[in-house]
């Protein structure tokens, strides 16, 4: 699967480079020499200032794209806590220009397990404690707030893209490019790892609605905008979507407890009985798998009480290590392991965890008092790429001091108020503030990424829907195959076809939708989305074939999703990442 991944990038990269280079002879379609480059940038220049854009930077001579960077406002990428055109072509010489690109990919993976990181650690385990806390169902608890853990990436990374006009095709190729990456290469291997019967009508209505939401975008980019009605529309999609499944869960189980009670005395029951839907019953399946760790933890107890020391609970609780995983685990998990380290010891200072399925909740007294230092404390330093970071009260108090010491007073509160040993009544408030400040880390991380993307579009003149059907749509979705792929080989197949489909109908409809009505409170105007080329119809018109082959061959094949299903779900990816790049690379064109 990495192979997979890394050597379409590799070809995308190599190709968009291959080009730049060649194009360093001309610096213009007029075909104008090296030797007038400086009278021929002055006249460019001058109309560049006049359109504000960035993008015809490497029109320049290598000796002017400095200045033209700092003195075109719109290269000044304000959303991020990083300049990184002006990182690409003023902090290092020209000639290594590519060393930077180099470093700034490796940065850019950095990035991606950052968000990996903290919304599989920290978001999402504070969230189900979140809905634990509200008493939700499974069903509702799945629908909202775990597809808003699994979707955290993709969800920011939209919102990041859409508040710059010239970075909204990133969330388009985002968005339709996870969409197609999941529905065949995560769905195709599932279908390989585990052949299985998929259920009938969850099956049939995450794909209908998902064809709604993909049919109701291309509608949008054909008229190039988006008003506030269609908006609320699509975040009123996602509550209808919600509703039916509430519903249908509602209607499932009643008609089951009438059968039991039906056949009370009956001791057998068929093995096909339960094969409506599939969502309900794996749940008790996974209960009782954590009940089974439970009691595997229980072995490691000390037969004897034993308290640990306040500097040894604190030590304890930020090591992200466990001794017995790691004797179990491969090399390459251990490798893995040692180069996030680092970084899960600096989430696990900022962020706190409620575990719900813990006796004492995850309750950590001293790290949880040094949480309400340092939560606060990231959230004003994060928060918009740092603005809040530099600000003065009045023009001569720092506000990050003043959180400081609030942090400081409430955090003696609770250390003298409370014990290591039982967790205090207002714990749940934990799970909140995790919640807050990954949900901020989260988001931060996704404004890099996005103008990281755009830097990389820029210097490889690649457009930003190629940037986000590939290597943003790859880094928010190889977690999710490979959380999905396992599921699929401990025997829950269907589980993980649901999350396939479930997870990017949340994804496709919250991202645009948020996204759209960020960037409508900033500017109190209608949203242009504005298609990149044929490049964008190839993508929308793809994955909308696909989810029409879905709707048509798994019932056609009694939704039974077998190796050879799972086979031509991979082709059909790879067919549609050979047009794209094709199309990318002016080899397909419209005439």
């Amino acid at each position: 699967m990495f192979c997979g991944i890394f050597l379409p990038l590799f070809v995308v990269l190599s190709c968009a480079w291959q080009v730049t280079s060649g194009s360093e002879l001309l610096r213009n379609h007029s075909g104008v020499p090296v030797g007038m480059a400086g009278r021929w940038s002055s006249a460019v220049m001058a109309e560049n200032n006049k359109n504000d854009e960035c993008d015809l930077v490497m029109n320049y001579s290598v000796a002017d794209r400095c200045a033209f960077v700092k003195k075109t406002p719109d290269c000044s990428m304000e959303d991020g806590f990083i300049n990184y055109l002006e990182l690409a072509f003023c902090l290092l010489p020209p000639n290594l220009t590519p060393l930077t690109i180099f470093l700034c990919i490796i940065w850019l993976f950095f990035l991606f397990i950052i968000l990996g990181l903290t919304a599989s650690k920290f978001f999402c385990p504070n969230l189900s404690a979140i809905s634990s806390s509200l008493r939700l169902t499974h069903n509702v608890a799945g629908v909202t707030f775990l597809a808003l853990g699994n979707g955290a990436p993709d969800i920011f990374s939209a919102i990041a893209a859409f508040s710059h006009p010239h970075t909204a095709g990133l969330a388009v190729g985002a968005l339709f490019g996870a969409g197609i990456f999941v529905t065949t290469v995560v769905a195709g291997s599932v279908a390989l790892v585990k052949p299985f019967a998929v259920a009938s009508r969850p099956f049939l209505r995450d794909v209908i609605f998902y064809m709604v939401a993909v049919f109701w975008t291309f509608l949008i980019l054909y008229r190039g905008t988006m008003t506030l009605g269609e908006t609320l529309g699509y975040l009123g999609l996602y509550v209808l979507y919600v509703v039916i499944v509430i519903i249908s869960a509602f209607i499932y189980n009643r008609q089951k407890y009438s059968d039991n009670t039906s056949v009370q005395n009956v001791t057998h029951v068929p093995a096909d009985f339960h094969s409506s839907d599939s969502s309900d019953d794996d749940v008790p399946c996974l209960m009782g798998r954590n009940n089974l760790h439970q009691e595997y933890e229980s072995e490691y107890r000390p037969l004897l009480p034993y308290s640990e020391s306040t500097s040894q609970i604190l030590l304890s609780s930020l090591n992200p290590v466990d001794n017995r995983k790691w004797r179990r685990k491969s090399w390459k998990w251990k490798v893995l392991k040692v180069l996030k380290t680092p970084l899960e010891v600096l989430l696990l200072l900022c962020i706190p965890v409620v575990d719900p399925d813990k006796e004492d909740r995850n309750w950590r007294r001293p790290l949880n008092c040094l949480h309400l230092i340092t939560a606060p404390l990231v959230c004003v330093l994060v928060f918009q790429s740092g603005v809040y970071g530099n600000y003065m009260i009045q023009g001569q108090f720092p506000l990050w001091l003043l959180f400081l010491l609030l942090g400081l007073f409430v955090s003696a509160i609770v250390f003298c108020s409370t014990s290591n040993d039982c967790p205090p009544r207002y714990h749940s408030f934990f799970a909140l503030l995790g919640f807050v400040v990954s949900a901020v880390l989260i988001s931060a991380a996704a404004s890099e990424v996005v103008s990281l993307l755009h830097m990389l579009g820029v210097v490889l003149r690649l457009s930003n829907t190629v940037l986000g059907l590939t290597l943003l749509a790859w880094g928010n979705s190889i977690g999710d195959c490979f959380s999905d792929i396992t599921i699929a080989r401990q025997g829950y197949p269907r589980m993980a076809i649901s999350a396939c489909f479930g997870g990017i109908i949340f994804n496709m409809l919250f991202g645009v939708g948020l996204g759209c009505l960020v960037q409508m409170l900033q500017t109190h105007a209608d949203v242009q989305v504005e298609p990149e080329g044929l490049l964008t119809w190839i993508l929308a018109g793809s994955l909308g074939l696909s989810l029409v082959l879905s709707f048509v061959i798994v019932p056609l094949c009694r939704f039974h999703l077998g190796r050879a299903y799972g086979i031509f779900l991979l082709i059909f990816y790879v067919i549609f990442l050979i047009i794209a790049l094709l199309t990318e690379f002016g080899k397909i064109r419209v005439t």
